[in-house]
C-alpha cells in the first residue's frame, strides 16, 4: 500500500524508497536498521541545531509506525491480527532510546501456545512463526521494545486487577492490522464495563502517592528522576489519565473546554512539560541510551548545552538545576490542585453534606477550607494570609478547596509593598508564627502556593536554588522549610526522644516564634554572593521591624541569623575540652538565652541538612558544648576558668575514682607525672580513669618499660556519641598513618583523634570513630575485630623500613563521588596561647585520606597532637594541631610551605 509521508517525515528519511526496497529484498533487516539508524542520527542533528522537541518527539513516534508497518507488512501479519502501540508510544511520544511498547493483538483462533501449535492448522502455524520472527526482527533492527502478545479476553483479564495495565491499554492506538479487532478491545475498555472513573481515580491517587514515597515525598532530590519524580512527567501523565477516563478527551488542552484547567493552567502544563521532555531527550543523547535520571555525571554537561554560564554566587549547573527545580515545583502545585479538583467532582459528588460557615469569608465544605464567594481575596486581600491561619486553629482541616487554591494563586499579585505594610497582615503572619499546631505544616502550603515567597521577596530568590555538592541534600527552600519542621518538633512532647536536650530547652523559650523566623532567614541570603548570614541578618532585621517586634527580639533573631554557623564550626573544628576555646565561645554569645535559641538552630539545622549528616557524634559535641558554655555563662565572664584550675579539678576527681578501685596512689601520681597538663585538658575524668587503670594493670614498671605490644581498649559505651579506641604503645611516628589506615579498611570512620606523648617514650592515642552509616559500634564480635586489627598491625617491626606498608583499603568511591573534585587546600593558624599551630585542610573526600596525611606529616618531621575531622559530602574540612619535633610552634614560612606541599603530592596520589 503507498505509504503516507508528511514532509516532515521525508526530512528524516526517504521512506517510499525504503519501501520499495523491501519489497526486492529477501530480508528485511539490513534496510530497515538502516532506516533505524538514520532516523536517530538526522534527529540528534536536528536537537542539535535546536528544532523544537515536540516536534521530533512526535516524528519519532510516526516514523517508527511507518518502520513497523513495513515489518508487519513483510511477514503478513495483518490478518484477524492488530499492532497496537501503547503507553508513551501510544500517546505517540518517543524520545530516542524510550521503549517501544507493543501490544500484539489477535483473535481467538490463533493459538500461540507450544503445547497445542502440533495440533494447529498450517495457517495458524505459519502466522506464529511470522509473529516471532516479527518480533526478533524488532530487536535486531535496533528498536528497545517491550511487548506482549494477548487476546481481547486476555488483555481485559489483565487490566481488571491492574491500574497500570489498564492505564497503558487506554492510550493504545492502531499502527496497523484489523481495526475492527482494535475496535472491540477499545470498546471493552470503556468505564462502563472496566474500572469505573471513581474507582481508577483513587487507585490512581493511591498509586501517586505510593510514587512518591519512594522519592522521599520531594522534588528536591539532588539526582532527580524527570519521570517518575514528584513535579515529573509522570505527574503529568496522570492528569492526563484522569481526565481520558472521566472526561473521554485526547489532550489536556480539551481540559479548558470543560473549565477544569484555565488557559494559563494549560500553559504552564505544556510549557513545564516541554523543558521536562528537552532535558530528557538531552539526557538520552547525551547518554546513549535509556535515563530519566538527572545524574551528577551529566548535569554540568547539560547545563552548559542549555546555555547556562556561572555568575556571581551561582555555577553554571547550579543555575540549570534551579530552573529545573522551579518548573517540577509548579508542576508539582499544579498537580496538587488539579487532582483534588477530581477528588471533589467525581470521588466526592455523591457527598450531600452541607457547607459550614467558618466566618464571613470561609466556609468549611466537606472538610474543606473554601472561600465564600470568588471576589473574597480581592475584597479582602488579608484573607490570603487569614485562610492559614484557619487552618492552624482548626487541625480538622483537610486542606484548601481546589477551587480556592486557584483562586489563591491567581490573587497572589494583591501582595504587594501595601499588603505587606497592612498591621492586619502583619499581625496575621506572625499570629500565624506563635500556633501552638500546625505552623510547618501550612508555611509549607504557603510555600506550595507562592504565597512565603509573594509575602517574604528575598525567600522567592532561593525557591529551587540547589548548591552543588553532595552535602546539601535540599534546594535551598526545601531545606529551610526542613529547620522549620524540626525546631517546632521540639516542641512537641511525643518528639522528646529525639534530643531530650532541645525538648529540655524548648518548655522554657519564652517567645518559639523567635525561633521560627531565625529558621525562615538564616540561609535566606544563599546564592547572592557575599556572606549569606550577614546578608540574612540584614534582612530579618528589616523584617522583624516591619513587624514591630520590641528592640531586644530584634537583637536577638538578628544576632542568631548573623551566627547561626558559630556554634557548629566551634563543635566540629576546636578542642571544646579547652577552658580557653569555651570562654571565647562564650564571649560570642553572651547570655544564656542567646544558648538556648542558637542551640535548638543549631541542631535543627544541622539535622535538616542531609538525612546522612546527623549522627550521635555531632549531638554529643553540641551537648558537650553547650553544657560547658551554660556553666561557663554561670560563673560569669570576667571570672574564666584559670587552666591550673580546670586541671587540679580534673585529677582530684579522677584519683577518688581510681582510689575506689584499690589502685595505689604512688603507682598514680608516677604515671601521671610522665603526662603534659594538656592530657588533663583533652580528657574528662572518666576517660583518665579508664586509661590510667589499664596501663597500670599491666604492671608496676609499664610505664617505664617496653610493652610486649601495644595495648588495645575499646569503649562501647558510646557517652561521647562515638566508639572510643584508645591506644597505648612506645612512641613511633607512623602510629597515626597506620590506625587511620587500619580503621580505614575496617569501614569506619574517624571523627577525631587525639595524641598525648609522655616523658619516657610512650605516646597515649584516642580515636573516636563510627561506622560508615553514622552509627555507634557495640556489636562485641566487630570489636573484637577491630581490636585484633589494630594489635596485629601495630606489633609488626618497621623499624627498618624506609617506606610505611598501609593496610590495603578496599572502601570505593560512590559514582556520585567521583564526579566532584576539589583543589586541596592548606591552611596554618597560630596558637599562642598553647603554643601550637592549627593546620586546616580543605580536600576531595577519599579512602585512607588521614592516612596520607599523616605520612606527609611524618616525611616533614611533625607531632600531630589533635585532629578534628568534618566531612561535607564529598569533601573533608579537617583541622590539625601540630608541633615540630621540638614542641615548638611551626612558624617559618619555608616550612609551612613544604609541609603543604608534601601534604598536596600525598592526597594528589591517592586520586
Amino acid at each position: 500500500m503507498p505509504l503516507s509521508i508528511s514532509p516532515s517525515l521525508e526530512v528524516l528519511f526517504d521512506f517510499n524508497s525504503l519501501e520499495a526496497e523491501l519489497a526486492q529484498s529477501k530480508t528485511p533487516l539490513i534496510p530497515l536498521k538502516a532506516a533505524v539508524k538514520a532516523v536517530y542520527e538526522k534527529q540528534i542533528l536536528q536537537f542539535q541545531e535546536k528544532h523544537n522537541v515536540v516536534h521530533l518527539i512526535h516524528e519519532r513516534s510516526q516514523a517508527i509506525d511507518i518502520i513497523l508497518s513495513l515489518a508487519w507488512s513483510y511477514y503478513n501479519l495483518g490478518e484477524n491480527a492488530a499492532l497496537l502501540a501503547v503507553g508513551g508510544y501510544g500517546r505517540g511520544e518517543l524520545h530516542p532510546h524510550s521503549d517501544v511498547d507493543l501490544l500484539l493483538l489477535h483473535d481467538a483462533e490463533h493459538c500461540l501456545d507450544e503445547a497445542c501449535l502440533d495440533e494447529q492448522s498450517d495457517a495458524n502455524k505459519a502466522f506464529v512463526e511470522n509473529l516471532q520472527m516479527f518480533i526478533t526482527l524488532l530487536w535486531d533492527i535496533g528498536l528497545e521494545i517491550g511487548h506482549s502478545v494477548r487476546t481481547v479476553d486476555e488483555c481485559i483479564k489483565e487490566a481488571e486487577d491492574d491500574i497500570t495495565i489498564i492505564s497503558n491499554l487506554m492510550e493504545s492506538r492502531l499502527i496497523t492490522g484489523d481495526q475492527k479487532l482494535y475496535e472491540q478491545l477499545a470498546c471493552q475498555l470503556s468505564p462502563d464495563n472496566l474500572w469505573p472513573t471513581k474507582t481508577f481515580t483513587a487507585a490512581k491517587i493511591q498509586e501517586k502517592n505510593q510514587r512518591y514515597l519512594k522519592f522521599n515525598e520531594t522534588a528536591y532530590n539532588l539526582e532527580p528522576n524527570i519521570k517518575e519524580g514528584p513535579g515529573g512527567l509522570r505527574d503529568i501523565q496522570l492528569i492526563g489519565w484522569v481526565a481520558k477516563r472521566h472526561f473521554d478527551v485526547d489532550s489536556l488542552k480539551q481540559l479548558v473546554g470543560h473549565n477544569f484547567l484555565t488557559p494559563y493552567e494549560f500553559e504552564q502544563l505544556e510549557n513545564g512539560q516541554n523543558f521536562l521532555w528537552k532535558i530528557r531527550f538531552a539526557l538520552h543523547v547525551l547518554c546513549k541510551r535509556h535515563e530519566e535520571r538527572l545524574l551528577f555525571d551529566y548535569q554540568r554537561e547539560l547545563a552548559q548545552q542549555f546555555g547556562c554560564q556561572d555568575c556571581a554566587g551561582k555555577l553554571a549547573v547550579e543555575c540549570f538545576m534551579t530552573d529545573y527545580y522551579q518548573t517540577v515545583m509548579q508542576l508539582e502545585r499544579l498537580n496538587e490542585m488539579l487532582l483534588q479538583y477530581f477528588q471533589e467532582v467525581i470521588i466526592f459528588s455523591d457527598a450531600t453534606t452541607e457547607p459550614k460557615k467558618i466566618n464571613r469569608r470561609f466556609i468549611n465544605y466537606k472538610g474543606y477550607i473554601a472561600a465564600a464567594n470568588k471576589n473574597i481575596f480581592r475584597q479582602y486581600p488579608f484573607a490570603l494570609l487569614e485562610i492559614f491561619l484557619l487552618l492552624c486553629q482548626d487541625p480538622k482541616l483537610k486542606g484548601v478547596r481546589a477551587s480556592t487554591i486557584r483562586l489563591i494563586r491567581a490573587n497572589n499579585y494583591l501582595i504587594d509593598d501595601s499588603f505587606r505594610k497592612d498591621l492586619r497582615c502583619r499581625s496575621l503572619f506572625m499570629e500565624i508564627l506563635r500556633q501552638p499546631f500546625g505552623i510547618t505544616h501550612e508555611m509549607r502550603r504557603m510555600n506550595r502556593y507562592g504565597v512565603l515567597e509573594a509575602y517574604i521577596p528575598e525567600f522567592k530568590q532561593i525557591v529551587g536554588q540547589m548548591q552543588h555538592d553532595l552535602y546539601h541534600a535540599y534546594t535551598v527552600d526545601e531545606h529551610t522549610l526542613k529547620v522549620l519542621r524540626n525546631t517546632r518538633r521540639l516542641f512537641v512532647e511525643k518528639h522528646d526522644d529525639e534530643l531530650p536536650l532541645g525538648s529540655k530547652i524548648a518548655k522554657t523559650l519564652p517567645k518559639p516564634e523567635l525561633l521560627y523566623l531565625a529558621a525562615l532567614f538564616h540561609d535566606i541570603a544563599k546564592g547572592r554572593g557575599g556572606q549569606h548570614a550577614e546578608l540574612g541578618a540584614v534582612d530579618v532585621e528589616q523584617f522583624c521591624q516591619k513587624h514591630d517586634l520590641n528592640h531586644q527580639d530584634i537583637r536577638l533573631v538578628t544576632w542568631l541569623v548573623r551566627n547561626h554557623l558559630i556554634m557548629s564550626s566551634t563543635a566540629q573544628r576546636k578542642d571544646i575540652n579547652d577552658p580557653g576555646v569555651i570562654h571565647e565561645f562564650a564571649l560570642q554569645v553572651g547570655d544564656n538565652l542567646y544558648l538556648d535559641y542558637l542551640y535548638m538552630l543549631t541542631v535543627s539545622d544541622i539535622r535538616a541538612t542531609s538525612p546522612k549528616i546527623w549522627n550521635s557524634w555531632k549531638g554529643s559535641l553540641l551537648s558537650q558544648l553547650y553544657n560547658l558554655t551554660k556553666v561557663a555563662l554561670n560563673k560569669g565572664l570576667e571570672n574564666p576558668q584559670r587552666q591550673e584550675e580546670y586541671i587540679k579539678n580534673f585529677k582530684t576527681i579522677a584519683l577518688d575514682k581510681l582510689s575506689d578501685k584499690n589502685i595505689a596512689q604512688a603507682d598514680i601520681m608516677a604515671l601521671w607525672s610522665t603526662l603534659p597538663d594538656e592530657y588533663f585538658i583533652k580528657f574528662q575524668p572518666k576517660e583518665i580513669v579508664w586509661q590510667t587503670a589499664a596501663i597500670l594493670s599491666l604492671g608496676s614498671d609499664s610505664h617505664t618499660s617496653e610493652a610486649d605490644k601495644p595495648l588495645v581498649l575499646i569503649s562501647t559505651l558510646g557517652e561521647h556519641g562515638g566508639t572510643e579506641i584508645f591506644i597505648y604503645t612506645k612512641k613511633q611516628d607512623y602510629i597515626f598513618s597506620l590506625v587511620t589506615s587500619t580503621l580505614s579498611q575496617l569501614l569506619l570512620d574517624v571523627i577525631e583523634a587525639k595524641t598525648i606523648s609522655s616523658s619516657n617514650g610512650y605516646i597515649y592515642h584516642t580515636y573516636f570513630v563510627l561506622e560508615a552509616d553514622g552509627s555507634v559500634v557495640t556489636d562485641e564480635e566487630r570489636i573484637a575485630t577491630i581490636r585484633l586489627s589494630l594489635e596485629e598491625n601495630l606489633a609488626q617491626d618497621r623499624a627498618e623500613k624506609d617506606e610505611l606498608e598501609l593496610p590495603t583499603i578496599t572502601q570505593r568511591l560512590s559514582r556520585s563521588e567521583k564526579q566532584f573534585s576539589h583543589e586541596t587546600l592548606v591552611q596554618f593558624d597560630e596558637d599562642l596561647e598553647n603554643n601550637q599551630t592549627l593546620m586546616s585542610i580543605s580536600a576531595a573526600n577519599r579512602p585512607s585520606l588521614l592516612s596520607h596525611i599523616g605520612q606527609a606529616l611524618i616525611e616533614c618531621q611533625i607531632s600531630l597532637d589533635n585532629a578534628k575531622i568534618s566531612t561535607f559530602g564529598e569533601k573533608v574540612e579537617d583541622v590539625f594541631v601540630i608541633r615540630d619535633r621540638n614542641n615548638q610552634m611551626i612558624t617559618d614560612i619555608k616550612q609551612q610551605e613544604g609541609i603543604r606541599k608534601a601534604i598536596i603530592r600525598r592526597i594528589e596520589a591517592i586520586n
